[in-house]
């Protein structure tokens, strides 16, 4: 199957260029590589379970006033309840 391809332009400054060149570079793609594998990147974070307690338990940091029980209940949050 041949899906179609669309053209999308967009300016960048100079340092964002200069980013995605050494990024593209780095991973030894093509800057239109890179931009595909980024987007990709993007829309897949944001397909990330907003519900899921792995993803929405608050930092465990002193002095928050937050009480944390992540560290002792960790296989709770990761499997369920198997009790």
């Amino acid at each position: 199957m041949v899906i179609p391809m669309k053209v999308v332009q967009t300016r960048l400054n100079s340092i964002e260029y200069e980013m995605l060149r050494k990024y593209a570079e780095a991973k030894g793609l093509t800057i239109t590589e890179a931009l595909r594998e980024i987007i990709r990147k993007a829309v897949m974070e944001e397909e990330i379970d907003k519900n899921d307690p792995i993803f929405v338990e608050g930092p465990a940091a002193k002095r928050t006033g937050q009480v944390d029980r992540t560290s002792e209940e960790h296989d709770k949050v990761l499997y369920g309840d198997r009790d």
